[in-house]
């Protein structure tokens, strides 16, 4: 298992299209992801789940993967936050 602190750095926030590429990237990998806010942890692979955050502007995500990609997963997801979801 694998945990990463991650912060929303696009001004927008975690609306659709970045939600959709968190969706997009994890599916490409077989290992589970999570994404916890406060007391919230909700799957990773889900568009729904990961709007309903309501995660905006500097706001604070654990991310945690579990399986045998989950080193790749992790940096993939990882990556998606550091970039700003290309915005």
């Amino acid at each position: 298992m694998i945990e990463k602190t991650v912060t929303v750095k696009n001004r927008a926030g975690i609306h659709a299209r970045p939600a959709a590429l968190i969706v997009k990237t994890a599916n490409g990998f077989s290992s589970n992801l999570y994404i916890e806010r406060d007391t919230m942890k909700i799957n990773g692979k889900s568009i729904m789940g990961i709007i309903t955050l309501g995660a905006s502007f500097k706001t604070e995500l654990k991310i945690i993967v579990e399986g045998t990609d989950e080193q790749e997963a992790a940096e993939a997801i990882e990556q998606l936050f550091i970039n700003r979801f290309e915005e």
